[in-house]
């Protein structure tokens, strides 16, 4: 059953594992990859993302992306939303604290952090508006 528009943006306000769609060029597939997100209902969704990755290089390019989020427990249910990229923005430890709390237990965020500090490199905030959603509850099949 279609979701209305209360039911998908809190559904996807709750912490489940993005995959990220961007176009990757006319003779390819798009790119798809799993990813941590934040969003608030009625909100801009955003990501953080290598500053040198791939995906912010298609992400540029093509100026928009998708977003969908699942879940097979307690019920059959995902949210999709499109729209273009309203900014890019240098990431902060703020943001990476804010999206590992988000995510994590506690008690791993700190190590989560520094972790990521050290590990992946300089981080681009990636701000998307959203524009068309397809989002439904399948309920327990």
């Amino acid at each position: 059953m279609a979701m209305n528009s209360e039911q998908r943006q809190a559904f996807l306000a709750q912490p489940h594992i993005g995959a990220l769609s961007v176009e990757a060029g006319p003779d390819r597939a798009p790119l798809v990859v799993p990813i941590w997100y934040q969003y608030e209902p009625g909100g801009d969704l955003w990501f953080l993302t290598g500053a040198e990755s791939r995906k912010i290089t298609l992400l540029r390019e093509a100026g928009r992306c998708t977003m969908m989020a699942e879940v097979v427990s307690p019920t059959i249910a995902y949210a999709a939303v499109s729209g273009p990229v309203i900014d890019y923005v240098d990431g902060t430890k703020d943001d990476l604290v804010e999206m590992a709390t988000r995510y994590l237990p506690a008690e791993k965020v700190a190590g989560y952090v520094e972790f990521a500090t050290s590990d992946h490199g300089a981080q681009t905030k990636v701000v998307v508006r959203p524009q068309q959603w397809v989002a439904s509850d399948l309920g327990s099949v």
